[in-house]
This record gives C-alpha cells, sequence and structure tokens, in this order.
C-alpha cells in the first residue's frame, strides 16, 4: 500500500510481559506520569476533536475502580490505560471531564498515526468487555485480569480464562482490465460506493472467503487474488485483510440485501462522478480507500504482477 493507514501504526510497545506482573502494574497505576484515557460507551473524550483527554490515574479512579483499567502500552517510558466510565450519566460526564465525546472514527484523521492505533486498541478492548461480562461456556459471571487483557469465570466449577478475539474479515477490490468494481450497500441512501467485503467462515482460506463474497454479494466470478494488506478494525472488532482480485466474468447480479447497486469504473469514469457529486468514495481512514486510491494511482496499461 502506498500510504499507512489509520489504526495499523505499530510504534509502541504493548508491553505484554507487563500485564501479569502485579507489582509493575501497580506502580505505573500510582504514578503520576502514566496517562488513563476515559472510555464512555465506546467513545474517547477530546479537547476540540484533536487532544483525547487523558487523566492522571488518581484522577482516573475517582470515575471508577482503577482494578478495571486496561493496559495499552508504554510510550516513552510512560504507561497508557484506559478506562471505563459509561456508568456516569451524560451530564455527570460534563460534570467530571471537561472534553467532548466522540466516536474515534470521527476525529481519528486529526490524530497522529500513533495515537490513532493506540486509541484504536483500547476502543477493541472496552468492546470486548462489555460484550464478555459472562462466561460463553457455562453463563457465570467474569472478572478482569492480566492488566484487563483476560477475564475469567467466576463460577468455581468452570473458572475458564477468555482472551480477546478479532474477527477475520477479507475486503476486495475487483479489477477488470482497466476497470474497478464499486458497490453500494443496500443499508445506505448516500451514494457511497466501496470495495466489497465479508467476514472469514470457518474451515475457509482468505483467497476462498474473497471469491465467495464477491460472487454473493455482485455475482461476479474472480481468479487470481493478490493480497495488498490488513487494518485492525475495531467497530467493532474485524481485522480487515485487503486484497485486489481480477474478474474472470463481467455480468453484475447484486443481492439486493447487502448490495443495493453496483458498477464497473475506469479511472475517468471515478474522476468524472467524483467531480459530479454522483458517488463518494470509501472514507480515508479504511483499507477500503486505500484499496480504490492505490489502483487509481497507477498508470493506465500497468501489468499487475500476481494478478495476470
Amino acid at each position: 500500500m502506498t500510504n499507512s493507514m489509520r489504526y495499523a501504526d505499530g510504534d509502541f510497545d504493548r508491553a505484554a510481559e507487563c500485564r501479569e506482573d502485579p507489582e509493575w502494574l501497580a506502580a505505573r497505576l500510582a504514578h503520576d506520569s502514566s496517562r488513563v484515557y476515559p472510555i464512555w460507551r465506546h467513545r474517547f473524550l477530546f479537547q476540540e476533536q484533536r487532544v483525547p483527554v487523558a487523566l492522571a490515574p488518581a484522577a482516573a479512579g475517582r470515575l471508577a475502580g482503577l482494578e478495571h483499567s486496561v493496559l495499552l502500552g508504554v510510550i516513552d517510558d510512560t504507561a497508557h490505560f484506559t478506562i471505563d466510565v459509561s456508568t456516569l450519566s451524560e451530564d455527570g460526564l460534563a460534570t467530571a471531564i471537561a472534553g467532548a465525546a466522540h466516536d474515534l472514527r470521527d476525529v481519528a484523521m486529526n490524530l497522529s498515526d500513533r495515537m490513532a492505533a493506540m486509541l484504536a486498541f483500547g476502543r477493541g478492548m472496552s468492546v470486548w468487555h462489555v460484550d464478555h461480562q459472562f462466561c460463553g461456556r457455562c453463563g457465570g459471571p467474569t472478572k478482569i485480569e492480566r492488566a484487563g487483557h483476560a477475564r475469567r469465570c467466576l463460577d468455581k466449577g468452570c473458572g475458564r480464562l477468555h482472551f480477546p478475539r478479532t474477527d477475520p474479515a477479507v475486503i476486495t477490490l475487483v479489477i477488470d482490465g482497466e476497470r474497478c468494481l464499486l458497490a453500494r450497500r443496500a443499508t445506505i441512501d448516500i451514494p457511497r460506493f466501496s470495495t466489497v467485503a465479508g467476514f472469514v467462515e470457518p474451515g475457509e482460506t482468505l483467497e476462498d472467503a474473497v471469491r465467495r463474497e464477491v460472487v454473493e454479494e455482485v455475482g461476479v466470478l474472480t481468479g487470481a487474488v493478490m493480497y495488498r494488506a490488513s487494518q485492525p478494525w475495531p467497530f467493532p472488532s474485524s481485522l480487515m485483510m485487503g486484497f485486489w482480485a481480477r474478474a474472470t466474468s463481467s455480468a453484475i447480479k447484486v443481492d439486493g440485501e447487502e448490495i443495493g447497486e453496483a458498477a464497473w469504473f475506469t479511472r475517468a469514469d471515478i474522476d468524472r462522478a467524483l467531480a459530479a457529486d454522483e458517488i463518494i468514495l470509501p472514507p480515508e481512514d479504511s483499507i477500503s480507500r486505500r484499496l480504490v486510491e492505490d489502483w487509481r494511482n497507477l498508470a493506465e496499461g500497468t501489468i499487475i504482477e500476481g494478478l495476470e
């Protein structure tokens, strides 16, 4: 891919080896230099949509118990945590913390690569904790362990230890010579045209998932499949794996449920449609946008090695 993507910068130490070190954690949660990012109903707080609100541990502990904090990692010897303050009412949140709650996607392009990636990590962990208050095996309540990176079933006959999971998904730009296929989801009214995406099924390779999703959603057969890049997508809990795929048929038949319409576009078609406000491309923070832009930036006639 030509440019780095939001949420995909790994330039911070996740400090995995410290998650089971209670003395280290206690020391960091007692140190004023540590930063704790309050997260309210999966939204972080920001000042002017640019500066994430970060509290000292003592201040964060007055809002929620620090034993419920999640270690994100260490940057320049400073430990960074999140803490869920969702029990606060909207008015209570406004009184307790100076800042406005925003969905990360709405402000991500204002953040550094590293900050966007770290907060995306925190958001994904927030979703996982909310969804795993009870054991999936026996239904018993669970408690947080390992600096927020595990939950333990409290049922004495079970005691299962649960770890965060992410859902693998493929996202694909289908290419036919000098054309690419873009599709509009049936659930949206605006003319946003994007790539084809879907979850990987058990026992399925990524390449097979690409071919299956494309034919299911738009009725086009594909042959060669080329991996491009991946992007964490904690909205709520996916890992997007991006591909280009070569079409071996051209007739489009949308499923009508997930996809409302789809069409082939040359680069000139996209330029004209954008200028006329006939289409909107995927958001800038998405791997879908990068898949499209990287193809648009190729010179016409370029042979794409791997898709011949």
